[in-house]
């Protein structure tokens, strides 16, 4: 049985932990416009919240259904009807941009990178 290149970024956490941490994280980039975390973060939350803007993208109460049931807060959900979507609706994709800082973080070592809306 062939299980080679299945990558995911686990961060060391388990899977409930995981999860959250990356909807608590998307929440953060939708809610503000851009946050700065470590390279890896933001590499693995780019193309789920570029999904959601292109569910955003389509304006029907189904594709707010599907937001909603991935984010969980109805104050991202709102930001991303009202906002992103019809901000983003002629745009093929690529709504995000990582922009690296320069700096690591003090007490590992990581890049630090600007993960932000175009």
């Amino acid at each position: 049985m062939f299980h080679g290149k299945k990558k995911t970024h686990k961060f060391g956490r388990l899977r409930g932990d995981r999860i959250s941490f990356m909807r608590n994280l998307g929440n953060d980039l939708i809610r503000t416009g851009g946050i700065e975390t470590t390279e890896t973060r933001a590499k693995a939350i780019r193309p789920k919240v570029e999904r959601l803007v292109t569910f955003a993208k389509r304006q029907t109460v189904a594709s707010r259904r599907e937001i909603l049931s991935r984010v969980g807060n109805a104050r991202v959900v709102k930001k991303l009807m009202e906002e992103y979507g019809p901000r983003y609706a002629e745009r093929k994709g690529g709504y995000l941009r990582i922009t690296k800082l320069g700096k690591t973080r003090k007490r590992d070592a990581s890049r630090m990178v600007r993960i932000e809306f175009v």
